[in-house]
């Protein structure tokens, strides 16, 4: 199983990946660990990532960057409006029918428009690809990370995208808390189990976007106390003070109108994306130039880093308060790590010096650091790694209240979720009701939510009838907010209580509670979790709170006497279905944009191989051009050369004209007819640099062999073993093999380089290997082994006395040895040292 953990930013993506060494960020095909955000469409492909930066200018208007501002968002949406203002599109960007945004490009030669879900999938389709080829395995789980203060509608569009690029998605990670994980693992001095748990704050300004969290880290355990974010305060604001900066300079200067020139406007951002990098470690005026810039004329200015801070005094203050919001709710800070690839600002650092009174600490790669903690979680849920026991406890941004129809107003709502409730967690609410009814899920406060909508979903709980006595049903349904930060309604459950009349009723469970009465008009009485025992997923294990009034808790009072007379009830249980009606992409959409997305990246590989194709046309023709007139030419007659040549020419423009754009066949057979030509003199060329060294080689085995024969003509007694059939043998075979021998080399020898070779040398390695295969085993057989003459026993001559001894000795080892034949061989203990 693959562990791969994805940071999709909004301007490059970051790929983590466990392997057994550990965490490690790897690199794409242009030996890049950072993946550009970019997809650029073409007359019949698709350019993902590197290549697709490359073609923002060149093919400026079908280039998609900054495409994840827009997910899951609704065109009329006040961000959305703001986005296209203040930072211009080279693209177009429109309504759907829906209200959704479109973004269009042309593509196939047609205009085409595509959703950000569908820009945000081809991306982590490239981003899929780029795992597979280093980690030679599929990569079907991952875990990806997303800002903070997405939306449940974001977050939703985000799992879309996944399925639609060929991902599951095993959690959507919170930028804050991948960092926390990843700073988690990798520190050493986190507080042992009986110590003060330690709180740091983790500042992560990214491109677009700056969050702030407070974690305490306790052994083996992170919880995020708070997270506070700003969606408009983010590396190309700063950008954006330098572009708007020398808008204004160039127009008084140089008297050019940069915004109407939007590719002058796209190269002027990227220019001053690289100033501010510089001031980042410069103090120093740093110059811009800019050639051909507009009206053909070269433009130039200068920036140092302290007009730099006071021309982002604004944005320096946002973060202040942004900073200053979270010192207050966290007092006692232990340490604070920054993170981000525009964490480098040195005003920002020096505000976290003076806000929070700690020097900010690096512990972390700024850029890889979100990636790293993906990769951390998605081997802490792979079941293949083992990864040091660590638990993460995460938190809700924003505070959820559900409300429901009917019934006094006040009593038609109640916050389920406040803000940083933990999650994932589930809590059951308790309704009466007769009939079906609509639950209705919003964000209590829409003021710190960054969406023009607050409204979460509307759930319709289906199928509810009264109960046996025409009172209104207990119906019991479990809400939840998952793993991913979105909340959802799980289940609904009618129960119906019976009277034991003696006989056993299928699929009813045992229940004591007694109900108590309900008027029509009884809204809903809602019961939350007890926060004493909770299992991993946050369900709640113990019995119900009753958070109703004061006339619910006096009739509580009530039915827990009578709770006691009571008679044993059964409870029959009923699923209820659920409708939901949450802005997210239906099943049978998601397969047909999968279904696209499948069709493009097949076109995709079409397209590749026919250029491919074509490039190896073009190849050749170079390649042999140069080799023609250099180490080829005394392989090849002169007219043949400039006939060859002309054919080379030939192709060269037929290339740049009508074969610009032909059929992968086409460039196939255009090289074939091209090698038919071109394959004899480099078989020439080779075969005259292959051909000696295997003269030489069959050489030294007929030298050998026939040294062999002159040691058997002189009787060697080395060789005196060997019979004689053998030796003709080996004269027969030396014989044949040496006339050919001398045969092809001296024939070879009377041809020019030009002309085709007599002989091969593969035939002469072939010749080479017979003759060896004939004659090397007699060369050494080995001579037979001859055994040494057997000693005679030497004659006792001691005297009679002594040979009696001997004589009962051998007696006496005879019987023993008798003896131990006879008896049964017994099992002998031995000791072990």
């Amino acid at each position: 199983m693959s562990v791969v953990g994805v940071d999709v930013g909004s301007l490059t993506c970051f790929i983590g990946v466990a392997r057994t060494g550990g965490i490690e960020t790897i690199a794409n095909e242009y030996s890049d660990r950072c993946t550009p955000a970019y997809v650029s469409m073409s007359e019949k492909t698709r350019a993902i990532g590197v290549s697709a930066k490359n073609q923002c200018i060149t093919n400026l208007k079908n280039t998609f960057s900054c495409f994840k501002r827009f997910i899951g968002r609704q065109f009329d949406d006040p961000l959305v409006q703001k986005e296209l203002t203040d930072y211009p599109k080279p693209y177009t960007v429109a309504p759907s029918p829906s209200g959704g945004i479109l973004l269009q490009a042309r593509y196939m030669g047609e205009v085409h428009s595509f959703t950000p879900e569908q820009i945000t999938a081809m991306l982590l389709t490239k981003i899929k690809e780029t795992a597979e080829n280093n980690l030679k395995t599929k990569v079907v789980d991952v875990v990806v990370s997303v800002p903070t203060f997405f939306t449940d509608v974001e977050r939703r569009a985000m799992m879309d995208s996944c399925l639609i690029g060929g991902l599951n998605c095993l959690k959507l990670m919170n930028d804050s808390t991948a960092v926390s994980l990843a700073y988690g693992i990798y520190k050493q001095d986190l507080p042992a189990e009986n110590e003060k748990p330690r709180n740091v704050i983790f500042v992560d300004i990214g491109y677009s976007t700056t969050q702030v969290a407070a974690v305490a880290f306790n052994k083996g355990k992170l919880k995020m106390l708070a997270v506070e974010s700003d969606p408009c305060l983010g590396g190309r604001d700063f950008d954006k003070v330098l572009v708007d900066y020398f808008v204004d300079d160039f127009k008084t200067r140089y008297k050019l109108d940069v915004r109407s020139n939007l590719k002058a406007y796209m190269r002027l951002t990227q220019e001053c994306e690289k100033l501010k990098k510089l001031m980042s470690a410069n103090s120093t005026n740093i110059p811009l130039n800019i050639e051909c810039f507009m009206n053909d004329k070269d433009v130039t200015g200068k920036m140092d880093r302290a007009k730099f801070e006071e021309l982002s005094e604004g944005l320096i203050e946002k973060a202040r308060t942004l900073f200053t919001k979270m010192k207050n709710e966290c007092k006692d800070v232990y340490s604070v790590e920054i993170v981000g690839g525009s964490s480098r600002i040195p005003s920002l650092k020096n505000m976290v010096t003076e806000i929070f009174g700690k020097e900010p600490s690096t512990t972390l790669n700024a850029d890889e650091a979100v990636a790293r903690g993906c990769a951390l979680q998605c081997a802490i849920l792979s079941p293949t790694f083992r990864v040091r026991d660590f638990s993460i406890v995460d938190t809700q941004p924003y505070p959820i209240t559900l409300c429901w129809q009917g019934g006094v107003e006040n009593d038609s709502s109640l916050e389920v979720f406040p803000r940083f409730h933990q999650i994932p967690f589930s809590k059951m609410l308790t309704f009466y009701r007769k009939e079906p009814f609509q639950l209705e899920a919003r964000y209590t406060s829409p003021e710190i939510v960054p969406h023009k909508d607050s409204l979460i979903g509307c759930f319709n709980i289906q199928k509810v009838t009264p109960a046996a006595n025409g009172e209104s049903a207990k119906v019991k349904v479990k809400v939840r907010v998952n793993s991913h930060g979105i909340f959802s309604v799980m289940s609904a459950t009618q129960t119906e209580q019976l009277e034991d009349d003696g006989k056993e009723e299928e699929n009813m469970d045992v229940d004591t509670e007694k109900k108590a009465d309900a008027t029509p008009t009884a809204e809903a009485q809602v019961n939350g979790e007890t926060p004493m025992q909770t299992d991993q997923t946050g369900e709640n294990k113990t019995g119900e709170k009753s958070e109703g009034g004061e006339d619910a808790k006096k009739e509580e009072g009530k039915d827990d006497k009578d709770a006691k007379k009571a008679t044993k009830k059964k409870v029959k249980k009923t699923e209820l279905p659920v409708e939901e009606l949450v802005p997210q992409l239906p099943p049978e959409e998601i397969l047909r944009l999968v279904e696209k997305e499948g069709e493009m990246m097949m076109q995709d590989k079409l397209e590749k191989e026919r250029c491919d194709a074509k490039n190896a046309v073009e190849e050749y023709v170079y390649e042999m051009r140069d080799k023609i007139a250099n180490v080829l030419a005394q392989f090849i007659k002169e007219e043949d050369a400039e006939k060859f040549g002309s054919l080379l020419t030939q192709t060269e423009d037929w290339l740049y004209d009508e074969g610009d754009d032909q059929l992968k066949q086409v460039y196939i057979d255009k090289l074939k007819e091209l090698k038919k030509h071109g394959s004899p003199v480099e078989d020439r060329y080779r075969e005259h640099c292959e051909r000696p060294i295997a003269f030489e080689e069959l050489g030294k085995s007929i030298t050998h062999i026939r040294k062999f024969l002159d040691l058997v003509a002189n009787k060697d007694e080395k060789y005196d073993h060997i019979e004689t059939g053998d030796v003709d043998k080996v004269k027969k075979c030396l014989n044949e093999k040496s006339e050919w021998y001398e045969k092809n080399m001296n024939a070879q020898n009377q041809l020019k380089l030009f002309e085709n070779p007599t002989v091969l040398a593969s035939q002469i390695m072939s010749t080479k290997k017979s003759l060896d295969s004939v004659c090397n085993p007699i060369i050494n057989k080995p001579k037979p082994k001859v055994e040494p003459p057997k000693e005679e026993k030497k004659e006792n001559k001691e005297g009679n006395k002594d040979g009696q001894k001997d004589s009962a000795a051998g007696e006496k080892s005879a019987n023993n040895s008798a003896e131990s034949e006879a008896k049964p061989e017994s099992k002998q203990e031995m000791e072990v040292d």
